[in-house]
């Protein structure tokens, strides 16, 4: 599995992807749009983050990538099956996600920005769009949070299959 992260801008929400990724056995995080990254463009640390990731940054690979709808498209050839999370008029719970064995080897996550999710165009490119049924009166979880919910279930599910 791996995981595409789209203009996420919080540095704790990133290092906190870092260490899910690692727990769950993600082969890779491309950081995409104005994701930060755990070494700036400066070659320096970035010590925020480097404060939540806990040196899960040196166990998970990491690139960083300006499109990610380039990205998604190059994936897909490579027979990735998308996972867009998003609140969408096409999104399906999440635990309905239903997988062959191909599907579930060469999966990629894919987790929007804080503040404005992921773009249509984006959305077009999944295979499925997933959400996470909310029973209070917030509409939406963290970003990092959603991503540990969404994460486990298709890893658990890899295992099931």
């Amino acid at each position: 599995m791996i995981t595409i992260l789209h203009n996420v801008r919080s540095q704790h929400n990133v290092g906190s992807i870092f260490r899910t990724s690692d727990a769950v056995g993600v082969e890779k995080l491309y950081l995409c749009g104005i994701t930060p990254a755990p070494i700036d463009k400066y070659g320096r640390p970035n010590t925020k983050m480097l404060k939540v990731s806990l040196g899960a940054e040196n166990s998970v690979g990491w690139e960083s990538v300006k499109s990610t709808t380039h990205l998604v498209d190059r994936l897909k050839k490579q027979g990735y099956f998308i996972v867009a999370v998003e609140l969408a008029p096409r999104a399906v719970p999440y635990f309905v996600i239903k997988r062959t064995k191909k599907q579930a080897e060469k999966t990629a996550i894919i987790m929007g920005g804080e503040v404005k999710g992921l773009s249509p165009a984006i959305l077009k490119r999944a295979d499925i769009i997933a959400q996470i049924p909310m029973c209070g009166t917030k509409e939406s979880l963290n970003v990092s949070v959603a991503y540990g919910i969404i994460a486990y279930h298709l890893q658990i599910r890899n295992f099931m299959i």
